[in-house]
Parts: structure tokens; C-alpha cells; sequence
């Protein structure tokens, strides 16, 4: 990527639609995200969609190949959307690394257990997965 000094560095919150995700992450989930982190294999980010850039994409960065990062979803039974659909993601289309998950709070929790309960689960580090290769050569 370019060095634009406004944005090297700066911190922001996203927020994750679709099950490609899961287990790690949900629907509904806010990530916050550090704009032009380096990227190591099995970190969680965001990129521009290769193919549609105006779409933001959240997927874990499984290895580096010729010509960009092999992105897969965590979810093994939702293959689709991922660089099995449209190949290796240019570098300059990788925006930002996910450092923390943030669960938003569900509705009609009124207990004081069930709100202790959320409160302890509701922030988590992401830290990268070194498992993403072994499940990329397992595809």
C-alpha cells in the first residue's frame, strides 16, 4: 500500500456480516481493526473484494502466494467467497488486521448472570491461527 500518514496505523471498528466466519466470528460481531498492520499468515482481515471493490470481506489470510494472499472463511461448511472463488488477493487490496472481537450484547438479557456471562465472552484478542494452512492443504 501507499504511505499515507492519516491512515498507517489508525485504529477503526467493522462490522462482520455473513456466517463465512463461524465459529470465530458471528454475525453481527464488530472487529476492531488496525489499518496497515502487517499481515501474517492466519491473521483475520479485512480486504476489498478483488472482483467487486466497493465490497468489504472479512476472512482469514491463510498464506502468501504469487500475487497475493490466499484467503479462506472459517466456516467449512460455507465455502463460497473466498480465494477458491477468485484467487490470490493483491496486496494493495488487504486494508486492515483484526485485533479484537467485540460481541454485541443480545437482546432480553436481564439477569445479572446472564449479563455476567456476556460481559466475560463479549471481548476477545484475535490472535492469528497458525491451523489456516493446514486446512487450506486439507481443501
Amino acid at each position: 500500500m501507499t504511505e499515507n500518514r492519516r491512515t498507517r496505523g489508525r485504529i477503526g471498528i467493522t462490522e462482520v456480516t455473513g456466517p463465512s466466519m463461524a465459529p470465530t466470528l458471528a454475525d453481527g460481531d464488530r472487529l476492531v481493526v488496525r489499518y496497515e498492520a502487517l499481515v501474517r499468515p492466519g491473521d483475520v482481515v479485512v480486504f476489498r473484494h478483488p472482483l467487486q471493490q466497493d465490497l468489504l470481506v472479512v476472512k482469514r489470510a491463510a498464506e502468501r502466494r504469487p500475487g497475493g494472499w490466499w484467503m479462506l472463511g472459517d466456516n467449512p461448511f460455507n465455502e463460497t467467497g473466498d480465494s477458491t472463488d477468485y484467487g490470490a488477493v493483491p496486496e494493495e487490496l488487504v486494508l486492515a488486521v483484526a485485533r479484537l472481537r467485540l460481541r454485541p450484547r443480545p437482546g432480553g438479557q436481564r439477569s445479572l448472570r446472564a449479563w455476567l456471562s456476556w460481559a466475560a465472552s463479549a471481548v476477545r484478542p484475535m490472535r492469528a491461527d497458525s491451523s489456516a494452512s493446514s486446512r487450506l492443504r486439507a481443501r
